[in-house]
């Protein structure tokens, strides 16, 4: 018996990363088995900050379907679609576009975070500062009454609770007010020691091959203050370590006290982490060349997906268009 619907999706501008696996894909592949899950491929989202790099949108898109398949996304448990196969969040988006105050997108405060975070791209379009509607379209279509999230994206569902709230005033109470999942979210820093982005260029794809992902820890940034091996280290500010804490725990407490002794150096010590993350990962890789072979089969399974949200989605429209008065009958 499952205990609520969930909405959560991700925006295919680019690979998947280590950073992907442990903020997000692992919650999903844990919570699929006691809710009744979409996950949304948002490929109108990714719009509205890449707009103008279009060309490589559809091969991302398979990208990440073969990236949530290897890590335990599965079809049979939970619904994978596309957000533009699936006219209907469109449809849900314009008519939420003519009750939502402009003040609301305006005040929200990861507005302006993201136009600083982005400042040498032309985000002033409709499309940036209208995403939120997008987004609680997203969401209430499927009547999802759970959205898994991080501290952060909080004030992004409240205003889609305010929108529900909204709508459900004006016209009839159809849509749940969503509530938040947190789920804490291990801190997984880039191989620079910044935050693990694509856009700083330092991240650990989900299908990096096992002698590229040596050269990529070999790269790694350790304590500046250690120059020689025999110098003592300081594994609290090494990214080398922050890695070890989270896939080699086992080990954990004895390399520790080897950096803080000068027992083990950071040439070894990166090729500890380089055996723990090809070990974690091989299963993931292996399972993933098996769907980026057969695009037939992978394809299959996003149809398959559409459909089944396609069937939700045109349930909800019937709903609120009879709400709004709008059916024709």
């Amino acid at each position: 018996m499952k205990i609520g619907r969930i909405l959560s999706g991700m925006r295919p501008t680019g690979k998947l990363h280590l950073g992907h696996l442990l903020g997000v894909l692992k919650n999903w592949v844990e919570l699929q088995d006691s809710y009744e899950c979409f996950f949304e491929i948002a490929d109108w989202h990714a719009l509205t900050t890449h707009y103008r790099e279009t060309e490589e949108v559809v091969e991302n898109v398979l990208n990440m379907i073969c990236d949530w398949l290897a890590v335990g996304i599965d079809p049979k448990k939970s619904v994978i679609f596309r957000q533009s196969d699936i006219i209907e969040h469109a449809e849900l988006f314009l008519l939420f576009s003519m009750i939502v105050p402009l003040p609301w997108l305006e005040r929200n405060p990861t507005y302006k975070e993201q136009l600083r975070e982005m400042e040498g791209r032309d985000l002033m379009t409709y499309g940036f500062l209208g995403y939120p509607v997008l987004q609680a379209a997203d969401i209430l279509i499927y009547r999802a009454d759970t959205v898994p999230v991080g501290e952060d994206q909080l004030p992004h569902l409240e205003l889609t609770r305010e929108i529900a709230r909204r709508f459900n005033y004006f016209y009839s109470p159809i849509f749940p007010e969503p509530q938040a999942k947190l789920s804490e979210v291990p801190e997984l820093v880039g191989i620079d020691g910044r935050k693990m982005s694509k856009s700083y260029g330092n991240t650990i794809p989900l299908d990096t091959e096992e002698e590229e992902l040596k050269k990529l820890v070999r790269s790694m940034i350790t304590d500046p203050a250690r120059i020689r091996k025999n110098d003592p280290g300081h594994p609290e500010v090494c990214t080398v370590f922050a890695y070890h804490k989270i896939f080699n725990k086992e080990e954990i407490e004895e390399i520790d006290y080897a950096c803080r002794n000068a027992q083990i150096g950071c040439v070894e010590c990166k090729m500890k982490l380089a055996e723990k993350l090809n070990q974690f990962l091989a299963p993931i890789r292996e399972k993933r060349k098996i769907y980026s072979k057969d695009r037939d089969l992978t394809w299959s399974i996003l149809l398959e997906g559409n459909k089944k949200a396609r069937e939700e989605a045109q349930k909800t429209m019937e709903l609120v268009r009879e709400a709004m008065r709008i059916k024709i009958t």
